[in-house]
């Protein structure tokens, strides 16, 4: 068996600093659109990436992969959202075993009324303490980690993203 490749002491204090970063601020992005929204971030995420998608529809599987979820954790996601009337099913009809996730007006209302708050918590959190270099390297960082460890981070996607606002 091979020794393992240890950190050294400037990777093992990025790596706990990274740790720690992530767990803070998803935890207090979690919080405020509970509080706000009576959302979990995991619907958020949902409703954007429908609203960015053409005609606010993706494929369920295309949806999973989006979202770096497993397609059972997305169906129950996505039945909850169907109960508050946000997102409905839809059979594809070129395949018969296909369904997809059409956001509905009441979907795009409420991510609308999320979006501001949910905004400016990223802002408070992230982008106040960053000058402009380091949001770079931030993106640069991130996305490289993304795509090195295999997800499915698609810079083409999110650089030609209208953002987080549905367009009227």
């Amino acid at each position: 068996m091979a020794e393992p490749r240890w950190l050294d002491e400037n990777e093992q204090r990025a790596w706990r600093a990274f740790i720690a970063a992530q767990r803070v601020i998803n935890g207090k992005i979690e919080q405020q659109l509970q509080r706000d929204s009576g959302m979990p971030h995991t619907y958020f995420e949902i409703l954007v990436r429908l609203s960015d998608a053409p005609d606010g529809r993706l494929r369920m599987s295309e949806l999973a992969l989006a979202t770096l979820g497993s397609r059972s954790r997305l169906s129950h996601a996505v039945d909850r959202l169907e109960k508050n009337g946000w997102v409905r099913r839809q059979d594809v009809e070129s395949d018969r075993r296909g369904q997809e996730a059409v956001l509905t007006e009441k979907g795009r209302e409420v991510l609308r009324d999320a979006a501001p708050g949910h905004v400016e918590t990223v802002r408070q959190l992230v982008f106040d303490a960053l000058s402009p270099e380091q949001v770079a390297q931030l993106y640069d960082i991130c996305a490289t980690l993304a795509d090195h460890a295999g997800g499915t981070y698609d810079k083409a996607q999110w650089e030609n993203s209208p953002g987080v606002v549905p367009a009227e």
